[in-house]
């Protein structure tokens, strides 16, 4: 027998879209980008774009919060690379973090970023795609 979630609203949006790749998507009495395709050379963001930074905004405020909780200021980075593909049912998009958590051992860099994978929303939302992958970095120029 499953535990049934139970939910506390803590805080919600509401974001609209209705020109597709081709114009504008906004949160009402809030922020408003251009979108445009990926494959098209014309200014704007796309939904590749919007989940990197969906993704990193999310896993660096986690982080933060886990330094914080261990007595460390915040120097995590997170680097996430978005590429969409074709596979056998569509296109899909393949979620790469690579994470670098300085001036603490790789050991307890690894255990702070499978506490942010377990407690980011962002995160928790896209682990069981099996599209998603997050790697431990020592620098970037891995």
């Amino acid at each position: 027998m499953t535990e049934e979630k139970h939910y506390i609203h803590k805080y919600e949006t509401e974001a609209i879209n209705n020109d597709g790749v081709q114009g504008v998507a906004y949160i009402p009495n809030g922020l408003a980008v251009a979108v445009s395709h990926p494959l098209e050379d014309t200014p704007g963001t796309n939904p590749e774009q919007l989940l990197g930074l969906s993704l990193s905004t999310c896993m660096s405020a986690t982080l933060e919060a886990i330094e914080k909780e261990n007595g460390l200021p915040h120097l995590a980075s997170v680097h996430v690379h978005v590429s969409m593909v074709k596979s056998t049912d569509g296109l899909d998009f393949l979620v790469t973090a690579r994470i670098r958590v300085p001036n603490v051992t790789h050991s307890q860099a690894v255990d702070f970023v499978h506490q942010a994978e377990r407690r980011c929303p962002v995160s928790k939302l896209l682990r069981n795609s099996g599209n998603y992958t997050v790697e431990v970095v020592d620098n970037f120029d891995d």
